[in-house]
């Protein structure tokens, strides 16, 4: 709890948000990792913008019957709590065990994190009273919704450490960037080069799709060889 909470650069933030989950994953599978998709994490409602924001973590273990109550929220280790301490512009990463029938968040929590400017929640989990939930504005990826609360299938142990979310590893200030495809981590080392290569992949594959729509076949266009990447590379220096 302890860990300092970087900010996300303007300009990494900025570019990030025209770069695609499926893109991202891409360019992160080129640099060895393939395991960056974090499983079960869906939009709450389609249309949700793209968002990126480092990550704030939450850590849920199985429940036990004597420390998953309704009184554990009054803890100074809660949810609570833990809601507190998230800085404007993160993203929230609750590691839910993949718990499908007990809601970690309601109306509520996800009202005081619209309110704290947290940029999106996003667990493998399910939320609750999905109706407050939709009119708090707070963008979510989640699997879904259980009326039950948290308690009846989690317990809650400490934020802002490593979590398993949707089976993917999730350090503090780790970068999450979230759109209609899912959630897709960027660990906090790697994300300058990712930034970088992602936003040159993007382009290449606008180029790529106005041959494509232009009529041109895909072998030696998509990947493109020698020759097309002469092409490429000859367009990107005329003006305009």
């Amino acid at each position: 709890m302890s860990i300092e909470i970087l900010p996300l650069p303007q300009h990494l933030a900025l570019a990030l948000e025209k770069i695609t989950t499926a893109t991202l994953t891409t360019v992160l599978l080129k640099k060895g990792l393939r395991n960056v998709w974090l499983r079960g994490t869906r939009p709450i409602r389609a249309g949700q913008a793209r968002r990126a924001g480092r990550a704030f973590t939450l850590r849920f273990i199985s429940a036990r019957e004597d420390l998953a109550t309704p009184e554990s929220w009054g803890s100074p280790i809660s949810t609570r709590a833990a809601i507190e301490a998230m800085p404007a512009g993160c993203i929230c990463v609750a590691g839910a065990m993949g718990v499908t029938d007990a809601g970690i968040f309601g109306d509520i929590l996800c009202a005081r994190m619209q309110k704290r400017g947290v940029a999106a929640l996003v667990t493998d989990g399910v939320v609750r009273d999905i109706a407050g939930v939709l009119g708090t504005g707070l963008p979510v990826w989640c699997q879904g919704t259980a009326a039950p609360a948290s308690v009846a299938g989690l317990t809650f142990v400490n934020w802002q450490e490593p979590v398993d979310c949707g089976g993917v590893a999730v350090f503090p200030n780790d970068v999450i960037v979230v759109d209609d495809d899912g959630a897709v981590l960027i660990p906090a080392a790697m994300l300058e080069v990712v930034v970088e290569l992602a936003t040159e992949q993007e382009r290449l594959e606008g180029w790529i799709m106005a041959q494509v729509d232009a009529g041109h076949a895909l072998p030696g266009l998509y990947p493109p060889n020698a020759q097309n990447k002469a092409r490429y590379e000859a367009d990107k220096l005329k003006p305009g």
